[in-house]
């Protein structure tokens, strides 16, 4: 069957992305031959597979139109919106914070249910690959809650371990020492306020930026509180960090459990607290698949390589 569509002008841009990066991936998810010249589109194919494709390719036009930017990773997300039987619109349309005209949106139906939760929740964990908007969602909707004054402070924080490589002698205060541990927080801060009123809030202590040492002994009440990394904590740890939690807070546990850095025989903090803290109510996990990352999608294919390189030679973290 072929069926030929005319597009706008703006729909025909974003289709023809650099590297054909869009159609691309219709043709990979899809099972058919598209190609678009000029305005219009053609789909051949399997009689079903253009009805699919059809439907896809209406809600992208849908999502071009209401002024979303559109990518490879958009057509899975709207895949798993219409297996879910869900509105795309409902996560593309769902701003969590805005800042100098760029609008931090979930981008898949897992980084949707995410975001609800973390708004439903007091303690949200959210565990999966590199590159699935855990720790960036999080941040962003921390700074909506602060701008919202639901709380009064934003706390960040992540276990000082060094990712496979000594760092060595570090010159300078304490911050100074532990500034390499933290840096991609701070990086993502800069990406979501402006720097003056960033280093304003880190003076006045609004927001707060620490190792997970700096935690122990203290109660953070009215706070939003997160925990980076946390594949990187021992149970114990682990323990800590969440009694700290106070009234009025809301905690968010962001991890990886492909990429622990800890020795071997160290069992790791967010391994560990699913098997305990799975059913208690209030506390929601949500796990990130290799379909949630949102980066370049060669990182997308990384992940899964590295995921069945452990599968195949068994080197995988015991969950």
């Amino acid at each position: 069957m072929q069926h030929v569509l005319s597009v706008s002008n703006e729909v025909a841009a974003e289709l023809a992305t650099v590297d054909d990066g869009i159609l691309s991936a219709l043709r990979d998810r899809m099972g058919l031959a598209i190609r678009l010249r000029g305005n219009q589109l053609t789909l051949e194919g399997e009689d079903n597979k253009v009805g699919e494709a059809r439907l896809v390719l209406d809600e992208l036009v849908e999502l071009v139109e209401g002024g979303h930017a559109i990518g490879p990773s958009t057509v899975d997300a709207v895949l798993a919106a219409l297996d879910a039987a869900k509105d795309p619109r409902e996560i593309f349309e769902h701003v969590v914070w805005r800042h100098r005209g760029k609008k931090i949106t979930p981008k898949t139906v897992n980084q949707k249910r995410y975001v609800d939760a973390m708004r439903a929740c007091t303690i949200t964990f959210g565990i999966g690959p590199a590159g699935t908007g855990k720790t960036y969602l999080a941040m962003a909707l921390a700074v909506a809650a602060l701008a919202d004054r639901e709380v009064s402070r934003i706390i960040l924080t992540r276990p000082a371990v060094e990712a496979g490589e000594r760092l060595g002698f570090l010159p300078g205060d304490m911050l100074a020492k532990v500034d390499p541990y933290l840096r991609p927080l701070f990086d993502a801060l800069y990406d979501m306020l402006d720097a003056d009123r960033l280093n304003a809030y880190m003076e006045r202590g609004t927001i707060e930026v620490a190792p997970l040492a700096f935690m122990r002994g203290r109660t953070l009440n009215d706070s939003f509180i997160i925990l980076d990394e946390a594949q990187n904590t021992t149970p114990e740890q682990m323990q800590m960090f969440l009694t700290r939690l106070g009234f009025g807070s809301k905690v968010v546990v962001t991890g990886d459990v492909t990429q622990v850095d800890l020795p071997q025989d160290q069992a790791s903090g967010l391994i560990h607290v699913a098997r305990i803290l799975g059913d208690i109510d209030g506390i929601e996990f949500v796990e990130f698949g290799n379909q949630d990352v949102v980066r370049h999608v060669l990182v997308q294919r990384i992940v899964e390589a590295y995921k069945r390189h452990a599968e195949e030679t068994g080197t995988q973290r015991r969950r």
